[in-house]
């Protein structure tokens, strides 16, 4: 028969031999977050020398902590939109690693047509001990409901006026507003926005994409503000039947790397050049950003600081307290599908070569 009272003992020289409580020792392996990083440490290294490993199933049970975390992606808004969607791998995969970090597991959820107690309802049934939630789609109401109702929730998203409930986000009016004043200061007057204003994060891009046109005295043109919704291929057909219109534009904002992408491809497609004829700018700096033929410039938000803020503050709600939310700085990345000026000299300096060259050539003696 198993030897029931070798855990205890062995859990008695993991206290003795770290310095700290049984209540320690338990709190320390289950990876709680009042306890310091570095005792957490120590104790995990004692543990690990004496082969000592607490019971978490048991523990949970005892102490009604699941040591999982919902992460929930709504998509009412978008309900096309993939999780494979390169976004939502990056953001995905940096809250995987902060929650490993501290000993939680991950539950994953996409909703499209949720019941009005979605989020209640996975903290009610015990089966996670606090929600992320990756954008507010159309669910700003049933957010604030849930916060008020005390529920332990965090949402990477925009700060909207007397929200109740914690956001983590970039700043999308500034990433917005850099985005459009390149595009201007390269030369663009009839800058296209596309992007679901629908949506919080894209309503404060749209607000920047205007103040950059305000401020340098642009009037906002008409049939330029194209609603297109993410993971969707409309941002191809919008472009395609603006082409054909024969409205003219010259400039792109894109409110995401994969809608920057799928423009770029109907413009190559119907002969117009970039940046040259139509300079583009994306927002993320998805890793293909790089890549793309020329490579996109875009708006680059930081995923890690992002995922680390929003296990942080959701951990702090679990145990009793109020964070503040936050706004993270975002940077513009210019690379040379918005790039014009450059563009145009390189055309000018190919063109004077070429000149030389024939004239050199028409030169020599035959």
């Amino acid at each position: 028969m198993p030897n029931t009272k070798a855990r205890p003992r062995k859990m008695t020289e993991v206290a003795r031999l770290a310095g700290v409580s049984l209540s320690t020792v338990s709190r320390a392996l289950a990876g709680h977050s009042r306890i310091s990083e570095q005792t957490r440490q120590r104790v995990r290294e004692v543990a690990q020398n004496l082969g000592y490993q607490l019971d978490v199933s048991a523990s949970n049970l005892r102490t009604g902590v699941t040591r999982t975390i919902a992460v929930v992606i709504p998509l009412s808004h978008a309900t096309r939109q993939r999780l494979s969607d390169p976004f939502f791998l990056e953001m995905l995969g940096a809250l995987a690693d902060e929650l490993t970090a501290r000993g939680y597991g991950m539950l994953l959820r996409k909703v499209t047509q949720p019941p009005a107690d979605w989020l209640s309802s996975l903290i009610r049934a015990r089966r996670v001990d606090g929600v992320i939630v990756i954008g507010q789609s159309l669910h700003h109401d049933e957010l604030d409901k849930a916060a008020r109702a005390e529920l332990p929730l965090v949402v990477w998203g925009s700060r909207l006026e007397g929200q109740h409930y914690v956001t983590v986000g970039s700043d999308n009016e500034a990433g917005a507003l850099a985005a459009t004043s390149h595009l201007i200061e390269q030369g663009c007057r009839r800058i296209v926005f596309l992007g679901d204003s629908e949506v919080p994060e894209v309503q404060a891009r749209l607000r920047g994409y205007l103040a950059a046109l305000e401020s340098a005295r642009i009037a906002r043109g008409p049939g330029l503000e194209l609603p297109v919704r993410f993971g969707s291929g409309a941002s191809y057909e919008r472009i395609s039947a603006l082409l054909h219109s024969q409205v003219p534009f010259d400039g792109v904002f894109a409110c995401s790397d994969v809608i920057a992408m799928s423009a770029m491809r109907a413009l190559s497609e119907r002969g117009r050049r970039i940046p040259s004829d139509v300079a583009v700018v994306g927002f993320d700096d998805i890793p293909l950003a790089a890549f793309t033929t020329p490579p996109l410039s875009t708006v680059r938000q930081d995923h890690a600081t992002g995922a680390r803020s929003l296990v942080e503050k959701l951990l702090q709600i679990i145990s009793g307290r109020r964070p503040e939310s936050e706004v993270i700085p975002i940077e513009l990345v210019v690379r040379a599908s918005s790039l014009r000026h450059h563009h145009a000299r390189a055309d000018t300096d190919r063109r004077r070569r070429s000149r030389v060259s024939r004239a050199s050539n028409a030169a020599v003696p035959r």
